[in-house]
C-alpha cells in the first residue's frame, strides 16, 4: 500500500482537542475509559493493549506485514517466559497463588511516595505546585488504580498495565497508526531499544543504514554484535531519499562484505548531531524507498515535541505560543508511524528529553508481531522499566496532568528550548566568523551544527583534514569552551576532502554561558585561521555590537 498522501487535522468546536479519522481525541479518553470500566491490574498483570486502543476503532484497517523473514535466529528461537506467562491465571476469581516468586509488599519499606509537581497550565510560575502521593495499598482501598504494592514488585516486560494504557492512548492521539494491529511496549530508554532491535533483526556481518552523521551510541551498540553502519548522505533537510535509494540499488555485497541492509536507523526530528528535521514530503519519499527495498525503519524520536518556530534573525521577539492543542499538533511534522500502512516502522519514544532521562522509561510502537518479539527479549533481560519511575510518571501524567496537561507541558518546554536556541544563534551571528563558518538554524531538538571551510586554513596544503579538525578542537578547549568534532559522529569515518563540522548544544548550559561559549569558539576560529574581526574580515566589523 502507498502511504497516506496527507494527514489533515480537523479542529473540534472545543479547541483544546482535535480529531482525525479513526483517531482518539483528548476529549474522548474519559468516555472510552468509562465505557471499559475500571482498570483493575494487580502485580505482574497481563495488559490488553487492544482494549486500551478501543473496541472496533481500527478493525476496518489492514494488518501489518509479517516480518518472519527478517527476524534474527536469536529472536526467532526465543520462547515466552513460562513464569511470566503463568501470571494470566492470577486474574481468576478466588485464585490463591503459591506459584509466583513475588516478594511480599508488606516488607517493602515504603508506605507512601510523594512528589511535588507543577499544575497543568501553570508551568511559568513556581507558586502553582501540587503534591501527588501514592500509598502502598491504594489499589485495594479504591483510592487509585496504581500503588506501591503493585508498582514496586515484579512486572511484565511491557510494563504496568496502568501506565501502558496512558502510553497507548497518547500514541493514538498523536500518531493514530494507519494499520490495525499496532501495539506498544515499554522500554528502559531508547538506547536499550536500539540494542534490543538490533538483536531482533541482525546477525554478525550485517549492515544497517543511518544518516552519514549519526548518534554514536547506536554505532557503538552495533559494533560488538559485528554489525556495521553505512552512512547515507544528508542535506539541510536531513536524510536524502534519493541517496538512500542509490545506496540500496547499487549495493555490492562483494565490496561491502555483507548483504544488502534492510534496517534504516534514523532520527528524523532535531537529528543528533546535525539538528536537521526531515520535512513531511521528505519522510513520505523515504517511506516510499523503504517500501521499494522492503526496509524496516527504526524511527528514533526523542526530540519530536521540541519542534520550533523558524529563527527569524538577531534579537527577534519570541513567537506567540500555539493558540490551542490543535494548533500545537498541527505544527508538528507528521511521524513515520503516522504514515506506516505496512507496519514496517518501529518507533522509539522516550521521556528522557521531555521529562527526565533518569526515569529510564520509554516505549516502542510497532506491529503486534514486532512488539511481541521485543517483549520476549525484555522478559528475560531488562524486564520492565523501573516500577518506581512508572508510578511517578503515572501519578503525574495520568492522574494529575492528564493528556491535555501533558500537551501543555510539551508546549511549555518547546518554548523554553526555542528561547535557548535563539540565544545560541544570536551569539553565532555576533561572534562566529562567517568567512569560514556556516550553519542552518535548527528547527527542532538540542543541537547546532557548524560547517567549517577548512580549506581557508593557512596550512591547508600541508595539514590533513583530521589535523586541522584536531587543531581547532584543542584551540577551542584551550579557550575554555567545548564542542564536539563532527568526525566523531561519522560511522564510516572521514577522509581528506570530506566536509568538516562541529556540534554545539544549547540544552542545559546557562544562557550567559551559551553566549560566552560561542564567543570563545568564534575567537578560537579567528586565531586558528589568522582572521581579524568578528566576521573574519580585515576591517573587523560584522555590523553587530
Amino acid at each position: 500500500m502507498a502511504p497516506p498522501a496527507a494527514i489533515d487535522v480537523l479542529p473540534e468546536s472545543d479547541t483544546s482537542t482535535f480529531t482525525l479519522p479513526d483517531r482518539l481525541t483528548i476529549q474522548s479518553v474519559a468516555k472510552r475509559r468509562a465505557a471499559e470500566g475500571r482498570l483493575v491490574a494487580g502485580v505482574a498483570a497481563i495488559a490488553d493493549v487492544d482494549r486500551f486502543k478501543g473496541r472496533n476503532v481500527h478493525a476496518h484497517k489492514s494488518k501489518a506485514k509479517r516480518w518472519d523473514h527478517r527476524f534474527s535466529l536469536e529472536s526467532s528461537t526465543r520462547l515466552p517466559s513460562s513464569l511470566k506467562g503463568a501470571a494470566q491465571y492470577l486474574k481468576n476469581p478466588g485464585m490463591i497463588s503459591l506459584g509466583g516468586g513475588l516478594p511480599s509488599s508488606e516488607y517493602f519499606p515504603f508506605e507512601q511516595v510523594s512528589v511535588k509537581v507543577p499544575d497543568a497550565g501553570s508551568f511559568d510560575t513556581k507558586s502553582n505546585y501540587s503534591t501527588v502521593s501514592a500509598g502502598k495499598h491504594d489499589l485495594a482501598e479504591g483510592i487509585s488504580d496504581f500503588d506501591i504494592a503493585t508498582a514496586f514488585n515484579y512486572g511484565q516486560g511491557y510494563g504496568a498495565a496502568q501506565f501502558l494504557r496512558w502510553i497507548v492512548e497518547h500514541t493514538e492521539i498523536i500518531h493514530s497508526p494507519p494499520y490495525q494491529d499496532w501495539s506498544c511496549t515499554m522500554t528502559v530508554g531508547s538506547t536499550s531499544a536500539i540494542d534490543m532491535g538490533l538483536r531482533m533483526f541482525t546477525k554478525r556481518g550485517d549492515w544497517i543504514l543511518s544518516e552519514e552523521f549519526t548518534f554514536p551510541t547506536a554505532v557503538e551498540a552495533a559494533a560488538p554484535m559485528g554489525v556495521r553502519v553505512a552512512g547515507v548522505s544528508v542535506d539541510a533537510d536531513g536524510l536524502r531519499a534519493d541517496a538512500l535509494d542509490e545506496v540500496l540499488t547499487n549495493w555490492d555485497e562483494s565490496v561491502r562484505g555483507g548483504a544488502k541492509p534492510f534496517i534504516l536507523y534514523t532520527v528524523p526530528t532535531g537529528q543528533n548531531p546535525t539538528g536537521s528535521t526531515q520535512p513531511f514530503q521528505r519522510r513520505k519519499d523515504i517511506y516510499a524507498v523503504a517500501q521499494k527495498h522492503d526496509l524496516i525503519i527504526f524511527e528514533d524520536e526523542p526530540y519530536y515535541f521540541l519542534q520550533m518556530d523558524p529563527y527569524t534573525g538577531l534579537d527577534s521577539p519570541a513567537a506567540a505560543p500555539p493558540a490551542s492543542h490543535a494548533a500545537f499538533l498541527q505544527s508538528l511534522v507528521p511521524s513515520y508511524l503516522s504514515l506506516d500502512v505496512d507496519g514496517r516502522v518501529m518507533r522509539l519514544d522516550s521521556f528522557s528529553k521531555v521529562i527526565a532521562p533518569g526515569s529510564r522509561v520509554g516505549w516502542i510502537t510497532a506491529s503486534e508481531q514486532i512488539v511481541e518479539r521485543y517483549r520476549q527479549h525484555a522478559d528475560v533481560s531488562t524486564q520492565s522499566p523501573s516500577g518506581m519511575s512508572q508510578l511517578l510518571l503515572f501519578k503525574t501524567l495520568d492522574e494529575h496532568w492528564g493528556h491535555a496537561g501533558y500537551l501543555d507541558w510539551l508546549m511549555h518546554i518547546r518554548a523554553e528550548y526555542t528561547a535557548r536556541r535563539n540565544v545560541l544563534l544570536d551569539a553565532c551571528e555576533r561572534h562566529v566568523p562567517r568567512a569560514i563558518a556556516s550553519w542552518s538554524p535548527p528547527a527542532a531538538g538540542m543541537f547546532h551544527w557548524f560547517r567549517i571551510d577548512y580549506a581557508r586554513h593557512p596550512q591547508f596544503a600541508s595539514k590533513s583534514r583530521a589535523q586541522i579538525e584536531d587543531e581547532i578542537f584543542h584551540a577551542v578547549v584551550a579557550r575554555g569552551s567545548l564542542l564536539m568534532k563532527g568526525s566523531w559522529f561519522c560511522p564510516e569515518g572521514q577522509k581528506d576532502g570530506d566536509a568538516m563540522f562541529f556540534r554545539a548544544t544549547y540544552a542545559a548550559t546557562p544562557l550567559g554561558d551559551i553566549k560566552e561559549g560561542v564567543r570563545r569558539f568564534g575567537q578560537a576560529l579567528r586565531d586558528v585561521f589568522g582572521l581579524e574581526g568578528a566576521n573574519g574580515h580585515p576591517n573587523g566589523s560584522n555590523g553587530h555590537s
